[in-house]
């Protein structure tokens, strides 16, 4: 995959995301300690769990949104990041919603009605984000995601609110994107389709007692 995406890449630069000896404590609790990985362009890590485990604190330390308490953070592009919270104005019809953050990403060129067509939406272009169910302001926000050019994916439980289809879809827009030279990093409990991804099971990190930090 990685060999593949080298030569179809259509980011601005060869996309890198490591971390190293990576600790969050949340409410003076460790949550984990020595998360250590490296992803190069083309390919995914599934980082696993049940919920509470922490997988949603270690995507927003991946984000720059909570402080790491320990280890260190290296990026190379720049980053979209996909969890419970839509982002989009509810006010706004879904096409104008869309459109909207591609000004802001500085993709306004982007093809929003191809990237609402990826995600069985089209129909629901001029609806209102307000009147989208769970599974459509899902695919919505996917759907935002691509449209992103942001090289580095973060979505947390990507998967939630989908049916089976959604999922599918889910799979084909993780998989073009590794195709072009991204990479994707995904925290979910459930399967996701993310062929030869690398798993990172977060439980390994917590630790076994209760671990109060100095």
């Amino acid at each position: 995959m990685a060999q593949d995406a080298a030569q179809t890449k259509d980011f601005d630069t060869d996309a890198a995301l490591e971390c190293t000896g990576l600790g969050c404590v949340r409410g003076g609790r460790m949550l984990f300690r020595g998360v250590s990985f490296a992803l190069t362009g083309g390919e995914a890590l599934h980082v696993t769990g049940p919920n509470g485990l922490g997988k949603s604190s270690l995507i927003r330390v991946l984000a720059g949104l909570l402080p790491a308490y320990a280890g260190e953070v290296k990026t190379t592009g720049r980053m979209a990041l996909a969890d419970e919270k839509v982002a989009l104005d509810p006010g706004q019809p879904l096409a104008r919603a869309l459109s909207h953050w591609t000004r802001l990403d500085g993709s306004a060129d982007a093809d929003i009605a191809g990237a609402m067509a990826a995600v069985d939406l089209p129909h629901l272009a001029d609806v209102p984000v307000r009147f989208l169910s769970t599974g459509q302001r899902k695919r919505a926000l996917l759907a935002r995601i691509s449209l992103s050019r942001a090289p580095i994916w973060l979505l947390d439980e990507p998967a939630n609110g989908l049916d089976t289809a959604s999922i599918a879809r889910l799979g084909t827009l993780m998989a073009a994107h590794r195709a072009n030279g991204g990479i994707v990093l995904a925290a979910s409990h459930q399967p996701l389709p993310l062929d030869g991804a690398r798993t990172l099971p977060l439980a390994d990190f917590v630790p076994a007692a209760v671990d109060e930090p100095a």
